[in-house]
């Protein structure tokens, strides 16, 4: 159980900021995460690696000479924003290009892919290699639908490392995708985490059973099997990893033994002594192995095992020496330290276009209703997380709450500034992806911009602009997350939500009539989704756990568009 918090909801933030205070050395803090606080005797290809918070010392831990130059953070468990992204990677960048890395998840595909975009658009040279190192998340068929976990390191590893020695981004990239291609990695567990202010853990583990195939986030594992002994557990991660040996790889192996949180560093010296000798007897010649914390899931009592198989160059740099907070190894030389940018001129998420007086009007009801949508789903944060925690990580509800809340503030700040509906929607949509991070986050956010987009600033929309706005919102959110229905998303609920509003507008309905009968069709997708089973996101690896449950993204999606249809009860018109 986390013990020690003020706020839960700000729990990141202060992590974050004490952690660059007890690291000036190393990192300093920056809007998104930190980036290092020193900078090697000329410019460097950057590495910006990260992902949610609670996994130290991924990913803050490991910034610094010889490895990352910037880590973006998002909330406990959840990816960072794309702004966030965005933040450190253009801080971190020193005119040679970026190399964005983080472990498979949606949400940190989707805000780390859109940040990539973002700084492309802006004339920088950035690329991404994704870690997919989790045997037991997709078969080896599937090896690029799988979990990043511990394995992250390894790539990490190698492509800071080939940064420090001046390779070009070209390069960089190519030895971290190698570096990924020769790792594999296996996780088990003997009870969940509890996120602070929550009283119990994400998910249980019976009384002496073990979870196989863990991710790093609080789910579930996707197989369960009685406790071992540290002996027997070695055996079956060492046979589970060999039983899948990268192509072209050698007989050199590094092994790293992670713990997840709470298995103290004696029993996983106990594990790693015959691990080490199941790989001797393997014929593998281990090379500088790894016992400790790398990439946690706060507190979960489990461990994992990582194999890498390189070759020379991968070998060399593996080996290179590295000075970070949380890993080192060697002497690194010549570092100097590094100053601050300049603070950003304002971006156009902060411009206000004052909209005609219908707009303006429509605006400030769209702000009172985003008020109502923060107040539901603070009230139904609990419930919702209960709905994730079924198959995923159990973060959707306080995600949502996040999201709302920021919404509402800066929808609430535009309007009295005179915005009209267009620009109130953009910047709602700004702030909830920053603030909620994450799948839900990056989508709400695509969502309500699109929405935005076609309201526009000018004449108050009617009933058939606002139907044809919300099949914008669709599109967007299909693009986005690149879901189909059936999938067990949110795209179960808002098509038939954007289809059932058109078909009434087209009818004849008033708006406030239009909303209430899609509001009732989304309501009526979301329960259906109770009996699909999940196909994309972090409850794809649990996808049978999921049925019996309705989709938590639907779900929520079905109670904005009716807090909202309540709204238009009182103002049928935008």
């Amino acid at each position: 159980m986390t013990r020690l918090f003020n706020d839960p909801d700000d729990f990141g933030a202060e992590m974050t900021a004490g952690f660059a205070a007890a690291s000036a050395r190393w990192v300093r803090a920056h809007p998104g995460g930190v980036v290092r606080s020193t900078a090697d005797p000329g410019p460097t290809v950057s590495l910006v690696v990260g992902g949610g918070s609670g996994h130290y010392p991924a990913f803050a831990g490991l910034v610094g000479p010889g490895l990352a130059h910037g880590a973006a953070m998002g909330s406990i468990f959840a990816s960072p924003s794309t702004q966030q992204v965005h933040s450190i990677a253009a801080e971190a960048d020193q005119g040679r290009g970026v190399l964005l890395s983080y472990g498979n998840y949606a949400g940190d595909v989707l805000n780390f892919d859109a940040a990539q975009e973002r700084l492309r658009a802006e004339g920088v040279d950035c690329r991404t290699v994704v870690v997919t190192d989790d045997v037991w998340s997709a078969g080896s068929d599937r090896r690029a639908d799988r979990r990043g976990i511990a394995g992250d390191l390894t790539v990490f590893k190698v492509a800071g490392a080939a940064c420090a020695a001046g390779h070009d981004l070209d390069d960089v990239e190519r030895v971290a995708r190698l570096a990924n291609d020769r790792t594999r990695s296996l996780g088990v567990a003997f009870g969940g985490c509890t996120l602070p202010g929550a009283g119990e853990p994400l998910f249980r583990v019976p009384e002496n059973r073990m979870a196989v195939g863990l991710g790093i986030h609080g789910e579930p594992g996707i197989d369960e099997t009685d406790v071992p002994t540290a002996a027997a557990l070695a055996e079956l991660l060492v046979s589970t990893l060999l039983a899948e040996i990268p192509d072209g790889a050698g007989s050199r192996v590094v092994p790293i033994l992670n713990g997840l949180g709470s298995v103290k560093y004696e029993e996983l010296f106990v594990v790693y002594g015959t691990v080490h000798r199941l790989l001797a007897e393997a014929g593998l010649d281990v090379v500088d192995p790894e016992v400790g914390e790398f990439c946690t899931s706060f507190d979960m009592a489990g461990a994992s095992l990582t194999l890498l198989w390189p070759d020379d160059e991968l070998e060399r740099l593996w080996t290179a020496p590295c000075d970070t907070p949380a890993f080192r190894r060697g002497r690194v030389d010549g570092q100097r330290t590094r100053s601050a940018a300049a603070p950003a001129a304002p971006s156009a998420a902060t411009t206000i276009v004052e909209g005609s007086p219908g707009s303006r009007a429509c605006g400030g009801r769209i702000a009172a209703a985003l008020a109502d949508v923060a107040t539901e789903l603070g009230a139904h944060a609990d419930e919702l997380g209960r709905l994730d925690r079924i198959a995923g990580d159990g973060d959707h509800g306080i995600g949502m709450q996040r999201g709302g809340r920021a919404a509402r503030d800066a929808a609430a700040d535009a309007a009295d500034r005179g915005a009209g509906a267009g620009t109130v929607l953009r910047r709602a949509a700004d702030a909830w992806g920053d603030r909620a991070g994450g799948t839900s986050g990056a989508i709400w956010a695509a969502a309500l911009d699109a929405l935005g987009g076609a309201l526009g600033d000018g004449a108050a929309p009617d009933a058939r602009i606002v139907a044809d706005a919300a099949r914008a919102a669709e599109q967007a959110v299909e693009k986005s997350g690149g879901a189909a229905v059936g999938d067990k998303t949110m795209v179960d609920a808002i098509v038939p939500f954007t289809a059932t509003l058109d078909e009434r507008v087209a009818a004849g309905d008033g708006l406030a009539a239009a909303w209430a009968a899609a509001a009732d069709a989304a309501t009526a997708a979301a329960e259906g989704t109770r009996e699909l089973r999940a196909r994309l996101g972090r409850a794809r690896s649990h996808g049978d756990r999921s049925i019996g449950t309705p989709d938590p993204g639907a779900v929520s999606f079905a109670l904005v568009v009716r807090t909202v249809g309540h709204r238009l009860r009182e103002e049928p018109t935008c």
